[in-house]
C-alpha cells in the first residue's frame, strides 16, 4: 500500500501565508462595511424612540383637550345653576334665603372663573405641545432619512460584498483543512492577539512585516530556506520570506478575480 505524500514545511507556509491572504481579504470585506450595522442598528432604535416619545406627546395632547372639554361642561353647568338660582331669588321670602342664594350665584361664578383659568392654561400647554410635536415630528423625520441612506448604503454593500465573503470563508475553512490542526490553532491565537490579524507576514527590507524589527540575516537565511516554521520574536507572528509572499499574492489574485 502506497504512503501518503508527506508535506513539507515550505507546503505548510505556502498553505499558511495563502490562509492568511484568504483571511485578510475576508478583513478587507469587513472593514468596507465598518460600523454601518452597528449605526444602522442604533438609527433603527432611535427612530423606534422618537416615535413612542411622539405617541406619548399625542396622547397628552387629547388628555388636554378632553381636560377642556371638561371644564367648558363644568361652565354650562355652573351657568345652568346661576340660571336656576336667579329665578330662585326672585320667589325668596326673607333676606335669609336670598343671602344663601346670592352666595350660590357667587360660588358658580368663581367656578366659571377657575374653570376658564383652567382653559387658558391647557390651550397654552396646548401649544407648547403642539410645538414640541412637530420638532419631533421633523426630528423623525430627518432620521428616517438618514437611516434610509445608510440602510441603502449597507444594502449596496452588502450585495457588491456578500457573495465574494461566502466564497472566501468557505475557502478559508477548506484551507484550513489541508493544514494540521495545531498549526492552525497556533495562526488562529496569534490572529487573535496581533494588530490586522496578520498572523503570517513575509520580510520587508530585512524586518519582519508585522513588527518591523530587524531580523539577523542568519535567521533571514533560515527563512529563506524554508526547512522550519520560525516565529517573529517580538510579535510572534509566523515569518516567510519575501519572495515565497510574491508567489503566493500572484496566486490568490487570480483566485480572488475569479470569486
Amino acid at each position: 500500500m502506497a504512503k501518503s505524500k508527506e508535506v513539507t514545511v515550505e507546503e505548510r507556509l505556502r498553505s499558511l501565508y495563502d490562509l492568511q491572504l484568504i483571511d485578510s481579504r475576508i478583513d478587507e470585506i469587513r472593514n468596507v462595511r465598518g460600523e454601518l450595522p452597528l449605526e444602522v442598528s442604533d438609527l433603527e432604535d432611535e427612530v423606534a424612540g422618537l416615535n413612542a416619545r411622539l405617541e406619548k406627546l399625542i396622547a397628552s395632547l387629547e388628555s388636554v383637550d378632553s381636560e377642556i372639554s371638561a371644564r367648558k361642561n363644568s361652565i354650562e353647568e355652573s351657568k345652568a345653576l346661576i340660571k336656576k338660582y336667579s329665578e330662585q331669588q326672585k320667589n325668596v321670602r326673607n333676606n335669609r334665603e336670598y343671602n344663601s342664594i346670592t352666595k350660590e350665584i357667587e360660588y358658580q361664578e368663581l367656578e366659571i372663573e377657575l374653570a376658564e383659568k383652567h382653559i387658558r392654561e391647557f390651550r397654552a400647554q396646548i401649544e407648547q405641545k403642539k410645538e414640541v410635536v412637530e420638532k419631533t415630528k421633523q426630528h423623525v423625520k430627518d432620521r428616517e432619512t438618514h437611516l434610509k441612506h445608510k440602510k441603502s448604503e449597507l444594502d449596496a454593500i452588502l450585495a457588491e460584498t456578500a457573495k465574494e465573503e461566502e466564497a472566501l470563508i468557505k475557502k478559508s475553512d477548506d484551507y484550513k483543512k489541508k493544514i494540521e490542526d495545531r498549526l492552525v490553532k497556533a495562526y488562529d491565537r496569534i490572529r487573535k492577539n496581533v494588530k490586522n490579524g496578520l498572523a503570517v507576514v513575509p520580510i520587508e527590507r530585512g524586518a519582519s512585516g508585522g513588527s518591523y524589527f530587524t531580523i539577523p540575516p542568519q535567521v533571514q537565511m533560515e527563512i529563506g530556506a524554508r526547512k522550519k516554521i520560525i516565529t517573529d520574536e517580538h510579535s510572534g507572528r509566523i515569518l516567510v520570506d519575501e519572495l515565497l509572499a510574491m508567489e503566493q499574492k500572484e496566486k490568490m489574485a487570480k483566485l480572488f478575480k475569479r470569486l
